[in-house]
């Protein structure tokens, strides 16, 4: 969808006085429809998250592809990204880009680090893992339960990509796929896994000031948002706060029925039930799409109808 750079792009040296900062500003009327705009305006500032120079990255309209463009900034191969996360070089899962990327927002890329196997007695049902996906092949570690059989493990920490499970590559499986992997060891039984953490040395200030704006020009009015679509498609449009409250909450209930959490997912069943009126019809969508494959259970799609409501009559914001 947008125009690749012709040339590689540049790199500025490092500046802890950089100001471009992430602008969060409420859109109240109705979304925008995707806007017309020349692609090759669209540029996010980006760094390694365990520092670098700046660069610029632009013609992407998927995480693959993004990935792509910060590998030839840095000279390194995609395949040594594990994430990205926004306006922050921590490994902050709250901050990790999913679907979506704010037009002001600054990226910073976590590359691969150590690697280390843990053997392990599944003394529970669940381990306690919230495992997510990178988009590009690396499932990782999202969140960890208090309490449960990893958290008593130190050497298991949240942002470890999980590359092999006794043996068995995960690498290019997606996060469903390795939760279920997991879910089915036997308990009581020792396994190995084998995960790949990200690259943790750097320095404490080169997130992006938050008390100054960034001189970088937004496109359209209000908050914009690049959008990643289904299909490899992108597009730009006003913030939607109903929207956000809404995926956050399907994301929610994702992690609660399947372990998984995957802000792509949330949206995409989020655009299965617009124009929907009730649920009947939600789960008729969700079976006619690339969603069928998963098999969401009939109670699961009730709760995802659920959080849909909520969000439309304003209980989630």
């Amino acid at each position: 969808m947008f125009k690749k750079y012709k040339n590689k792009p540049t790199l500025e040296p490092f500046n802890n006085n950089n100001d471009h900062n992430h602008v969060n500003a409420a859109h109240h009327g109705p979304v925008s429809p995707a806007t017309p705009v020349t692609k090759s305006l669209l540029q996010f500032h980006c760094q390694l998250a365990h520092g670098s120079p700046t660069a610029f990255v632009s013609g992407f309209s998927n995480v693959k592809e993004l990935y792509q463009k910060i590998a030839e900034c840095f000279e390194f191969p995609p395949s040594d990204i594990l994430f990205c996360t926004l306006n922050t070089h921590k490994t902050d899962m709250k901050k990790l880009l999913g679907g979506q990327i704010g037009l002001e927002d600054f990226i910073f890329a976590h590359r691969k680090g150590r690697a280390k196997e843990v053997e392990l007695q599944k003394t529970e049902d669940a381990l306690g893992l919230t495992i997510t996906d990178n988009g590009a092949g690396y499932a990782f570690i999202k969140r960890i339960k208090e309490g449960s059989v990893i958290h008593n493990i130190p050497h298991i920490q949240v942002g470890d990509h999980i590359e092999k499970l006794d043996g068995f590559n995960m690498v290019g499986k997606r996060h469903f796929e390795v939760a279920k992997f997991l879910k089915e060891i036997p308990k009581g039984s020792t396994f190995t896994i084998r995960l790949v953490e990200p690259l943790k040395t750097g320095f404490s200030s080169i997130a992006p000031k938050s008390s100054v704006r960034s001189n970088k020009k937004g496109i359209g009015n209000g908050k914009g948002t690049l959008r990643f679509k289904a299909g490899g498609k992108a597009e730009i449009q006003e913030q939607d706060d109903i929207m956000d409250a809404g995926i956050d909450k399907i994301n929610s209930i994702l992690e609660s029925f399947l372990g998984i959490n995957d802000s792509e997912l949330a949206t995409q069943i989020w655009e299965c039930a617009i124009d929907k009126t009730n649920s009947m019809d939600f789960a008729d969508a969700i079976d006619n799409s690339d969603l069928e494959a998963f098999g969401f259970s009939d109670d699961l799609i009730i709760e995802l109808w659920g959080a849909v409501t909520d969000a439309r009559d304003g209980r989630l914001t």
